[in-house]
Formats: C-alpha cells, structure tokens, sequence
C-alpha cells in the first residue's frame, strides 16, 4: 500500500509538533486520511478511532495528553468525513454505502502503522461512532491488548415513539432512492457552528468548544452535518447486529458521562454489564465529550485510560488476533 503527504492542519489541532498526515487508499479504492504523533519513551500506540463528523485535527490536543503518559497515537479521517473521500455530492450528509466498509479504512490504516513502525502493542480509543466501529474490530479480531470507549454509540437515544419511525424511514429511503437526503430533524451546518454553547450536548468546557469552532471555522472543508438517511439505516442494523453478539476476550473500559444525550446509555450499560473483563467508568457531570470536558474531566479521563493501557502492556493481543 502506498502512502502520501497530505495536509495537516496544526495550527488548529494544538497537538505535539510531531505530527504527520498522510493519505491512504482503501481496497476499495477509497481515499482516506491519517494522522500520527510521536511520544519520547513509547510504550505503544493508541489508535483514536474518530466519532462520526469528526477528523484527525480535533484530537491533536488527545495525542498531546496520551504523549505526556509515554504514547505515540495515531487518528483516522474515515470515508465520508474530514478531508477523505466524500462518497456522495452533498459535502454535507453523513454518507457510508455500508456499515462494514469503515472496517476497510482501519485495514488500511493497521497496514500503515506498520509501516511506520509505530511501537506495539497497539490499544483502541473509539468515540461515539468510533466506538460501534471499534467493537466491531474488536469482535473481528483487532490486534489490540486493550480497548477504551467514550460514549460508544452501540445505540442512539430516541424515543419509544421515534425509534420505530426512524426504521421504517431509513428503510424506505433506499427504496425510494432519497438515502442520500439528511435525516429529518438534521442540519447541513455541521453541529458546533449551528448551536450556540449554552445548551449544547457535547462539553460543558467553554473553551473546548472554541477550540472545535476555530478547526472548521478555519478549515470548513474538515465539517460535516447531519446523517444521511441511508447513514442512519446502516448504523441502525451494526448497532442491532452487535447488540446480539457476545462481548469479545479484550480488556475494556469504558467512559460514560452522567449527561449523556446523544448515545443510548442503556445500550452501554447492557454492554458492560455483559463484558467479563469490562469496567464501565461514569463520568460526573459529563456530556457526551469526555475527552473534551473540563481541565479536571479530561485529567482523570485520560489518566485512567493511559494506566488502564498501562496494566496491559504485557497482554497478547496480537496473539488473541491469529488465533
């Protein structure tokens, strides 16, 4: 697999000065973006799978965090968002033709790592989004010694009333040929320039949610607005598909904010009630941002997850990935 320059915006990521971007072709032929940063006395990687709407920019700040606690870490632009391929004309819609294609992104994204020669072992960080992706590689063997999730979306908070509806809407829209239209109840401006602070789902911290205005203020090609309604059709049958598989043989922990308005926290609590060798970790005052809350959230959020990394560094995840 070849692997090229691309654009790295650090003035807006505020991460290490080591970073580094580069684009990378899928086996589908898809264009994606990556991200990594070095760290001085490694002790592995963290692959920061991204929630949906975001790209490798807004965790500069994480990969500083994980650097500090000995981690070099890497992010991924997945198909349909940040600067990869948009796969549909509307720049704006959430867009995947299917729900497994994102695990031809990480395909592409593991093959790179090792290329680089990114220090092992490997640990997984999914938010959101990159937490329904991240436990389907987890399920399908990713060799990671242990997993982390933030506010993973293994189910997305709807009403008794809506969740029926949004079934038989998204269904229909790909047999009516409107998949491609955003969801109702949608914008096309993407979230943080659409809503004002007060009353927003994602962080109580100010000045982190600056921080994510100035990235695509300053680069409005990394936004993305709301799903499509074939998104949300695809996400609905992973989310119900893994819900009825058992939790995999990897050392999981798992961050939930006590404000959570956007995932389904019952979906997570059934999940890690489930989870052998799983922690779920309640986050006091948190909305669905952990990792972009408070100075004293974020502290302890990334202090646990390193220490949690930490107390698996000797475990084989390699190994449970070939067998």
């Amino acid at each position: 697999m070849e692997m090229h320059p691309a654009p790295f915006h650090s003035d807006v990521a505020d991460g290490p000065d080591t970073g580094v971007a580069h684009w990378l072709t899928t086996s589908d032929g898809v264009r994606i973006r990556m991200a990594h940063w070095r760290a001085a006395n490694e002790k592995g990687t963290v692959l920061m799978f991204p929630g949906r709407t975001e790209y490798i920019e807004k965790y500069g700040r994480a990969a500083g965090e994980f650097g500090e606690r000995g981690y070099a870490m890497l992010a991924i632009d997945w198909r349909g968002q940040g600067l990869a391929d948009r796969l549909i004309d509307d720049r704006a819609a959430g867009y995947v033709e299917e729900f497994s294609d994102y695990q031809k992104d990480i395909a592409a994204v593991l093959e790179a790592a090792e290329k680089l020669e990114l220090p092992k072992p490997y640990f997984v960080i999914g938010h959101s989004m990159g937490g329904c992706i991240g436990l389907r590689a987890v399920m399908s063997g990713l060799p990671v010694n242990a997993a982390v999730f933030s506010a993973p979306m293994w189910g997305i908070l709807m009403s008794s009333l809506m969740r029926p509806a949004a079934w038989a809407m998204s269904w229909g829209s790909k047999k009516t040929g409107i998949g491609h239209k955003l969801a109702p109840g949608t914008k096309s401006k993407t979230y943080v320039l659409a809503e004002p602070f007060d009353g927003n789902t994602l962080t109580r911290d100010n000045e982190m949610f600056r921080y994510m205005q100035d990235q695509v203020t300053s680069y409005p090609d990394l936004a993305l607005g709301g799903p499509s309604m074939h998104w949300l059709h695809e996400a609905l049958v992973e989310m119900r598909e893994l819900s009825q598989m058992p939790a995999p043989d990897v050392p999981c922990l798992t961050f939930l904010g006590d404000s959570e308005q956007i995932v389904d926290p019952a979906r997570i609590h059934k999940r890690m009630e489930g989870w052998s060798n799983g922690t779920l970790d309640i986050v006091k005052d948190g909305e669905h941002e952990v990792m972009m809350e408070v100075p004293e959230t974020r502290d302890r959020v990334f202090t646990n997850a390193a220490a949690f990394f930490d107390a698996h560094l000797g475990d084989g995840g390699a190994q449970r990935a070939s067998a």
